[in-house]
């Protein structure tokens, strides 16, 4: 059967959450934002592409940083409202320059660092 952004189910504003995990690893990345356009692209072009609603445009992750996301699997979720994209990430995912977005934990009561940013 035919895969069709239009019956994902988007929010209030078009957009559905996509959380971005490293294909070899397991690990979660990042997670943004598609509207059924990126979606579209990302599918067609291989190359992962978001929704930024801060500049209300278009974002092919790494095309001015080199921190370039390849698909490799676009998977729906069972009620439809969220991505999880699977890739290749060359790079640290995260604008912080770390590997993952997600560099912060809650242990003990207390906000700990996992990861230093990349050299």
């Amino acid at each position: 059967m035919p895969f069709d952004p239009s019956t994902l189910v988007y929010d209030a504003h078009g957009l559905i959450p996509a959380i971005a995990q490293d294909a070899d690893s397991g690990e979660v990345l990042m997670m943004a934002w598609m509207n059924a356009e990126s979606v579209e692209r990302t599918l067609e072009t291989g190359r992962v592409t978001y929704w930024s609603r801060s500049r209300a445009a278009f974002w092919i992750k790494g095309e001015t940083s080199g921190h370039v996301q390849e698909l490799v699997d676009l998977r729906v979720d069972c009620d439809r409202d969220s991505l999880l994209v699977v890739l290749r990430q060359t790079g640290p995912a995260c604008h912080t320059n770390r590997r993952s977005c997600f560099y912060r934990a809650v242990r003990d009561g207390d906000e700990v660092e996992l990861m230093a940013p990349m050299a």
